[in-house]
């Protein structure tokens, strides 16, 4: 009996000491920007250029259409697949005045399913 209050108490004690304070009211304590789990994987940013958006990718352009400075482009990105077969996503990029107002991805149609 005494032995197991004896564990008992240590265990209790082990878990006390281990236990992390509580940030403070005033919102001085923020989490790192390291730390913060981000929905959006996609390197892009509004007011890119074309050039800094192809580095960005890491994936060459291609020309859909427009006028110079309003273009539509489109790249393939490789986003891995499931072993057996690779999985290659469209995605169009609108800029405008050479600068960078959206982008869409397009996983088109899956042809295994049909």
């Amino acid at each position: 009996m005494r032995v197991v209050a004896i564990a008992l108490l240590l265990a209790a004690g082990s878990t006390a000491a281990s236990a992390q304070k509580l940030p403070p009211f005033d919102g001085s304590a923020r989490p790192s920007v390291a730390t913060i789990t981000r929905s959006n994987t996609t390197p892009l940013v509004f007011g890119m250029d074309v050039d800094e958006a192809r580095r960005a990718l890491g994936t060459p352009f291609t020309y859909v259409r427009g006028r110079p400075g309003g273009e539509v482009f489109l790249t393939f990105r490789d986003v891995g697949g499931s072993g057996l077969f690779p999985h290659h996503d469209r995605l169009y990029l609108q800029f405008r005045k050479g600068r960078l107002t959206g982008w869409k991805g397009d996983w088109g149609e899956n042809w295994m399913w049909q």
